[in-house]
């Protein structure tokens, strides 16, 4: 039996050494990744540092000219701009969407100077379904060079997201689980 683009799963399993770990799959590929300074968890919160306990559609990538040049997922893309920003205001209308600055509501940019955001793959957390205060800019993107935690996201090396370039795709999800 043929595997179809829509069976395609990246599972990424928490390290048992560190909660702030883990390692993504991906079909042969075992690559390790960074995830939330709070670990993982079923009650996503916005500013709780914990990557969501879900299954999360790959949305869109969002790209940094010049940046991991050749790196091309094969889903909906834009180029980030300066001014190109995501919502984490839990009371704003825009919560939990890209946005422009200036911007009136707290956000994030998505040129970081640390090239975090070099690429920018959109996972489907509290997007399709929105709860305010549930979650904001829930990423697939790049680790720093020591796997630092992130914010609540999943993070590897850039070398590791070119290797992940033939999975992010549309149809393929990302499943985190403890």
């Amino acid at each position: 039996m043929q595997k179809t683009v829509s069976s395609v799963v990246l599972r990424v399993r928490r390290s048992p050494l560190s909660r702030s770990r883990g390692i993504l799959q991906a079909g042969p590929l075992r690559l390790p990744c960074a995830l939330g300074r709070s670990g993982t968890t079923a009650l996503k919160r916005e500013g709780d540092g914990a990557t969501p306990l879900a299954s999360m559609a790959l949305l869109e990538a969002v790209r940094r000219s010049g940046r991991l040049v050749g790196l091309c997922p094969a889903l909906p893309a834009r180029w980030s701009r300066p001014s190109s920003g995501w919502c984490d205001a839990p009371l704003h209308a825009s919560y939990n969407r890209p946005v422009r600055f200036p911007f009136p509501a707290s956000a994030e940019t998505l040129q970081r100077q640390d090239r975090l955001y070099d690429v920018v793959v959109v996972l489907d957390w509290n997007i399709a379904r929105r709860q305010r205060g549930g979650g904001s800019a829930i990423f697939l993107h790049v680790a720093h060079g020591d796997y630092r935690p992130t914010e609540g996201c999943v993070a590897v090396s850039p070398a590791d997201m070119r290797r992940l370039q033939p999975f992010l795709r549309p149809g393929v999800r990302l499943l985190v689980s403890g």
